[in-house]
């Protein structure tokens, strides 16, 4: 079946695995390699991790099961929310920048938000 233009285009924009991602999948093999490569790039995309194969559409599961080179249904053997998963959305955060927000990040936000963006909203209930 042939995809829309302009998905398959969001496909290969968002979903191409480039040469640093394939480093993160360096090692890993079947559902670990396509499981890991998903959650990579579904964070890439969309800034939070999947919480289930639901949350992926066939067309973007095949498309990076073609690229690691394993057939689309060995995700069903992928526990979400396993150790290893754990481990590679660790390794995806840090591949990428990120950390998990501390409860003292939290406070910093709450600071500058107080003093950089709530003064200049004058509607009470928009600053609420």
């Amino acid at each position: 079946m042939e995809l829309p233009e302009d998905a398959a285009d969001e496909l290969v924009e968002f979903w191409t695995l480039l040469d640093e991602d394939r480093r993160l999948l360096a090692g890993k093999r079947g559902a670990s390699a396509l499981g890991c490569a998903l959650l990579l790039k579904h964070y890439s995309r969309h800034g939070r991790f999947p919480r289930s194969r639901a949350d992926l559409p066939d067309a973007v599961v095949e498309f990076v099961a073609r690229q690691v080179g394993i057939e689309s249904d060995a995700l069903t053997s992928y526990e979400w929310s396993s150790r290893t998963a754990e481990y590679h959305r660790a390794e995806v955060r840090a591949h990428l920048g990120f950390r998990v927000a501390t409860v003292a990040d939290q406070g910093r936000l709450t600071s500058w938000l107080a003093a950089n963006v709530t003064h200049a909203e004058r509607r009470a209930e928009r600053g609420a």
